[in-house]
């Protein structure tokens, strides 16, 4: 290449480095597709930030995060996947091929395009809870509730996401408060019926969350109030373990909206079980397309279908 904004063709591109992108690279250098790998802002994905990994197959001692993530990111590298930094700033998906500016300078050509981008979990964006992430502050209790066994923990939130993650949690926690903005649930009548039933749940209707509590140990407490802004205002301190953000999760699409078809909340809507979006020979893989499981051997699986999808797809382009 003559200069550093000349056009590189590629023939396949993978967008993100969760375990969606690197199984996608994995596949797609075993095909001889030659993959290139962009990373995005956190090499690795949202498992870089969580310290233990007890339910991925393959660890029986369990792992942390990042050395799992470093496994895979090795593992693509090994078949001959060229991993890159950088973030999608802007596409082009009106024609063939594919193109794809990267940090807003470098344009790539590709046949075949996979996202990978994933889902950013939503957090109060309190300072204490930044400072406490990973040590007692999750946003997923099917990966991290294992290890509150027997302790008391907080959810935040009041619909189907997280009544359904306070009583998994109450299956595995001594106890669990749920903790809700408002003076109502706005989840499923049903979802409502099974917290309610649930012993060991506590449901703190109008409360907020002012600040989590603890020590180099990690979270031992959180300050609520309660009614803030009324006559009836008052603070409150409860003792817990662990502290559960169920608020949403907004999907990475923002850059690919103007081609791809999303749903309400964003994410990459797909076709039947295929990985293949509505633009053909662009594909989805992982927490970008999938607003239900939300877990790392999920997305690993669509990792896969993506690369498989996008080998037919070059195949029949090359026939």
């Amino acid at each position: 290449m003559s200069t550093e904004n000349a056009i590189e063709k590629v023939k396949c591109l993978i967008i993100g480095s969760g375990p969606a992108g690197y199984t996608a690279a994995i596949y797609a250098s075993r095909a001889n597709l030659n993959p290139v790998l962009y990373t995005g802002m956190q090499m690795g994905g949202q498992l870089t930030t969580t310290t233990e990994v007890e339910n991925f197959p393959g660890y029986p001692e369990g792992v942390t995060g990042p050395v799992m993530m470093e496994d895979m990111r090795k593992q693509a590298e090994r078949f001959g996947t060229d991993i890159r930094f950088g973030i999608a700033t802007d596409v082009d998906f009106s024609g063939h091929p594919h193109k794809v500016t990267i940090d807003g300078e470098k344009v790539i050509e590709a046949d075949a395009v996979i996202i990978a981008t994933g889902a950013t979990a939503k957090y109060l964006g309190l300072p204490s809870e930044e400072a406490f992430r990973g040590a007692g502050v999750s946003a997923c209790a099917t990966c991290d509730g294992f290890f509150y066994r027997g302790k008391d923990v907080a959810v935040v939130g009041g619909g189907d996401t997280a009544c359904e993650e306070a009583t998994y949690l109450a299956g595995l926690c001594r106890k669990v408060y749920l903790i809700v903005r408002k003076n109502y649930l706005r989840a499923s009548k049903a979802m409502q019926e099974r917290v309610f039933r649930t012993e060991n749940i506590e449901v703190l209707f109008e409360h907020n969350t002012l600040e989590l509590l603890g020590s180099d140990m990690g979270v031992e407490g959180a300050r609520l109030v309660y009614k803030k802004g009324t006559p009836e205002e008052a603070t409150k301190e409860i003792k817990i373990d662990g502290f559960f953000l169920a608020i949403g999760h907004t999907p990475n699409t923002e850059v690919f909206k103007k081609y791809i078809n999303v749903d309400e909340q964003g994410y990459i809507i797909t076709e039947g079980k295929s990985c293949k979006t509505n633009v053909p020979g662009v594909f989805a893989a992982g927490d970008v397309m999938d607003p239900t499981y939300r877990q790392g051997i999920a997305a690993a699986g669509t990792g896969c279908r993506a690369a498989i999808d996008a080998e037919r797809y070059i195949g029949e382009l090359q026939a």
